[in-house]
């Protein structure tokens, strides 16, 4: 007969890393150690993100599950029929040893990893619906039947972490959102699969001038755009982990100029792939964003004329090409002044930079509160 699992020191882990986002790693440690197992990692079974929650065994296997493209096709996914029904599933419901011998994801992959068996342990509520992966190697054999009923166990006692985890991903997002609108900037929460999940009232003002939401996606008058758009936030989502931000994209109305989308993933909102707000698009609209005064700017952050001249032109959403041949200097001699006020100003990205300008700018008397 196996020991029983520590389930108490597992379900206090997870729960201080629902509440604090920074401690996921930390948690899959203890609950590794618990059910005796090589190593742990937590997925969201309706994404493929490459942020994961993971132990630091797995790290090798990580790297090669991500850079060898099994993300994207792993095998054990088709094992959520079972996961769902039954809060547990291995590889033997699904594959024989014979399968397992020949088939490429576990010769080709796990094996060069040292891995062999596992158990899938449900984690879900609501629209939240987790796998805790937990791997063992080829000779710490698989997961007894009576350490499976454990973990279908602990499968029905844990949906309320993933509750929990997923309300407070929502209250930070909706944070930032709040941060963004005392500034002034129009902000959008994107989910997962790309989606809208909520805006703030700036964006909302965007609506009557070209902003369209359409199958709750941002999209453009220009399906190239839309396209440009789409490419943008998967490879932000999908990309590597240091990934923070994508190329801003203009997206053309019927009416005036385009609007000014910049997807960017903030670390205390976007913290791995369990938040529900996966990626924040701000907006500008050139055709009423204000510049503040170039004097003020030189005045605030000590910037040179030159380089008050480009944050001001940038904070109305200009690309730093347009920025460069409207003030005939060269594209690099831009570069090398947008570097300057970046480090001057203490922000890393236009979208930033746009946001912080936007909060210097005094409010006018026909202004709404957002």
């Amino acid at each position: 007969m196996s020991t029983a699992f520590d389930f108490a020191a597992i379900e206090a882990s997870l729960v201080e890393a629902a509440v604090d986002p920074t401690r996921w790693n930390e948690a899959l440690e203890r609950v590794a150690k618990a059910t005796r197992s090589f190593g742990a990692l937590l997925f969201d079974v309706d994404g493929r993100l490459p942020i994961l929650p993971r132990t630091r065994s797995l790290a090798r296997s990580f790297d090669a599950y991500v850079s060898g493209g099994w993300i994207e096709h792993d095998e054990r996914f088709r094992l959520v029929p079972f996961l769902r029904a039954r809060g547990v599933a291995t590889d033997e419901d699904l594959w024989t040893s014979n399968d397992v011998a020949r088939h490429p994801y576990f010769q080709e992959f796990l094996a060069p990893c040292g891995l062999r068996w596992c158990a899938l342990v449900r984690i879900a509520a609501d629209t939240a619906f987790w796998s805790l992966s937990l791997q063992r190697s080829a000779e710490q054999g698989p997961y007894s039947e009576d350490e499976l009923q454990q973990l279908a166990a602990l499968s029905h006692r844990t949906g309320s972490i993933a509750a929990l985890a997923t309300m407070l991903g929502l209250a930070r997002a909706e944070a930032a959102l709040d941060a963004f609108t005392a500034s002034g900037m129009a902000a959008i929460m994107i989910g997962k699969d790309g989606t809208v999940l909520g805006m703030n009232g700036a964006a909302e003002s965007l609506r009557m001038r070209g902003l369209v939401i359409n199958g709750r996606h941002v999209v453009s008058v220009d399906k190239g755009a839309t396209d440009a758009l789409n490419r943008a936030l998967r490879a932000l989502l999908r990309g590597q982990p240091s990934a923070m931000s994508a190329p801003p994209i203009a997206l053309p109305r019927i009416q005036g100029r385009p609007l000014i989308a910049y997807p960017v993933r903030l670390p205390h909102v976007s913290y791995n792939s369990l938040a529900p707000c996966q990626a924040i698009i701000t907006l500008v609209d050139p055709d009423t964003q204000r510049q503040p005064p170039e004097i003020h700017l030189q005045t605030t952050f000590a910037l040179t004329g030159a380089e008050a001249s480009l944050a001001s032109m940038m904070s109305t959403g200009e690309s730093l090409e347009a920025s460069a041949d409207k003030r005939r200097i060269s594209y690099q001699t831009a570069r090398n002044q947008l570097k300057a006020v970046f480090a001057k100003t203490g922000t890393h990205r236009q979208a930033e930079l746009v946001s912080l300008l936007a909060s210097l700018l005094p409010k006018q008397s026909g202004d709404r509160p957002c």
